[in-house]
């Protein structure tokens, strides 16, 4: 009668208090930059050390240059936190892939490659789109930094029990149609808080077919229908995924640990608090044209009308549509765009290079374009230039960028200036979010890179 959910929560928790929250076992906490240095500063106040360091894995990402990174950081600020993230992991003895580390990258894309991320785990990271690791057949979430400070003293955590939700999407995606616009396509349909107070199961053929990094950005996005997270019970797909990484388990071990991890599936008599269908016939490659990621079209559809909304929805669409200088009914195919962005945590993955290159190959990048391509990590790097993209990527006209967040979130030098429109692979499309006035319309690599090869907004299907 369990879902997967259940089953790893259950054997999770500590102690439950009745009408209150479960105080749940944490197996695996990452730390970055940003939302860690207050945490350890309270664990300094208190006198605390970490009370299970060999769980705790720092890096930095949020604040990390993409070129230079063997020289000091110029901004002072994101100098600041990247050098407090070094110290405290020092201070405090926990483990830190820092810049020019080759196992350095963000946070989301190193976790899985590294196989420190595992099917059954409890994962957290002060970092809302955690959710990304329950791709793996985990339970992760985003949590807040005094949360950050409990897990650091206790590798435990106070947590309300979430709902559960199933997702199936029947039937196979179309040519062209990506883990990005399955999940853009769900956004559309159930809004930015469709998911909300829920932890969601992605099931279906359409989700079974999709490759370990398809679901690593499928469930990336889980945070944006306002869900807890998201997670895909482990398979085969899984299993090939971690063999020989370097934290995976090697010998019995990981005899034993494969099956165990067959036993982390929803039974077949497993009762959610919700359940959701889609057809993956449905869906085509999907664009976003306002100022949040449930404000998602299929590319060769027009912008909603305000036909039947609600007085509050007007507003809302017609300010979003005013900041991105849209109108409603139109089409956007053909619309210049100005940057394009391929990379973050959700997708900065070997998978979305080789897409990306598959469009621009024996093409050339259009002049009006100015494209950032970064990978997820360092090891992504590497797997660029071992199976040749790199020398595709610059005889069309594109250069790779060192590994970080990027232009996902303005927190570093990749901002895209005010007024100009970016095409970006990352997860966020808010006002200001890419940099203050900047206009992001999301997408996948194969639209990103029909956007840098035309200079316009491109179903990529025609370049196919």
């Amino acid at each position: 009668m369990n879902t997967l959910f259940d089953k790893i929560w259950d054997a999770h928790v500590v102690q439950a208090v009745n009408d209150g929250p479960t105080q749940l076992y944490i197996d695996r906490l990452y730390c970055h930059e940003v939302t860690s240095p207050q945490a350890f500063a309270a664990l300094r106040e208190r006198g605390l050390s970490c009370f299970r360091p060999e769980r705790i894995y720092c890096m930095p990402d949020h604040n990390t240059p993409t070129h230079d990174q063997d020289k000091p950081i110029a901004d002072p600020v994101s100098r600041a936190q990247v050098d407090t993230l070094a110290k405290n992991a020092k201070d405090f003895g926990l483990t830190h892939f820092g810049m020019m580390d080759k196992r350095n990258g963000i946070i989301h894309v190193v976790g899985p490659e590294q196989g420190l991320t595992l099917p059954g785990m409890t994962i957290v990271c002060g970092d809302s789109h955690t959710s990304t690791h329950g791709a793996m057949g985990a339970v992760a979430f985003g949590i807040g930094t005094s949360e950050v400070e409990m897990v650091l003293a206790s590798q435990c955590i106070l947590q309300t029990r979430p709902k559960t939700m199933r997702i199936t999407i029947d039937g196979t995606l179309g040519r062209g149609v990506t883990a990005k616009d399955l999940a853009l396509y769900m956004m559309s349909r159930m809004t930015t808080s469709g998911a909300t107070g829920y932890f969601v199961e992605y099931a279906g053929e359409a989700v079974r077919s999709l490759s370990m990094e398809g679901r690593l950005t499928l469930c990336n996005l889980s945070i944006e229908m306002g869900a807890r997270g998201g997670m895909v019970a482990p398979d085969e797909t899984t299993f090939a995924y971690i063999k020989g990484r370097n934290y995976a388990p090697k010998g019995k071990d990981w005899d034993d640990a494969v099956a165990y991890w067959r036993t982390l599936r929803s039974d077949d008599d497993a009762v959610f608090d919700k359940e959701v269908r889609f057809d993956a016939a449905d869906i085509e490659p999907m664009i976003t044209y306002g100022t949040n990621p449930g404000m998602g079209i299929g590319i060769s559809s027009s912008i909603p009308t305000e036909e039947g909304m609600q007085e509050a929805e007007k507003v809302s669409f017609e300010k979003s549509l005013l900041y991105m200088g849209f109108q409603a009914g139109e089409s956007l195919l053909g619309k210049p765009v100005d940057y394009v962005f391929l990379g973050a945590c959700t997708n900065g993955r070997i998978e979305d290079f080789r897409a990306f290159a598959s469009i621009v190959k024996g093409k050339k990048k259009a002049a009006n374009i100015i494209a950032w391509l970064v990978p997820g990590s360092w090891m992504v790097d590497a797997q660029i230039r071992e199976e040749g993209l790199d020398k595709i990527l610059e005889e069309a006209g594109f250069e790779i960028r060192q590994p970080g967040c990027s232009a996902c979130l303005a927190m570093n030098d990749d901002k895209i200036p005010a007024g100009k429109y970016a095409v970006s692979t990352s997860n966020r499309n808010f006002e200001g979010r890419q940099g203050p006035g900047s206009r992001t319309l999301l997408a996948s690599p194969l639209t990103a890179a029909a956007a840098a090869i035309t200079g316009v907004i491109t179903d990529p299907r025609t370049l196919m």
